[in-house]
């Protein structure tokens, strides 16, 4: 795992590295079909896994305005890491674009 030049706190295994550097080229390609499937898969795999539950909040909330979705991830995330200031910080702002105030 030496190509990576982040710390691999989450211990991911060589293949959802790899899975994960893929579902992100795919987005980066706006094949987000092809991305989406990557990312269920490995969510359905793993369902505790934070970097999956952000690369898909991202994907729904940014790419696809599926803001219920993004936000839907971001409170997995937030369940598991209470302190993730980005997770908390997106779903606020996904939240507002669901305020109808």
């Amino acid at each position: 795992m030496s190509e990576h030049s982040w710390k691999n706190i989450y211990n991911l295994s060589t293949d959802q590295l790899n899975d994960l550097d893929e579902a992100e080229d795919m987005i980066e390609m706006m094949d987000l079909t092809k991305a989406e499937t990557i990312l269920l898969k490995m969510y359905k795999e793993d369902p505790g896994c934070v970097p999956v539950l952000n690369v898909l909040a991202h994907m729904y909330g940014r790419h696809l305005s599926d803001f219920e979705s993004a936000i839907k991830f971001y409170n997995l995330v937030l369940d598991i890491e209470p302190d993730n200031a980005w997770a908390r910080d997106e779903r606020r702002k996904y939240s507002r674009y669901l305020s109808y105030d």
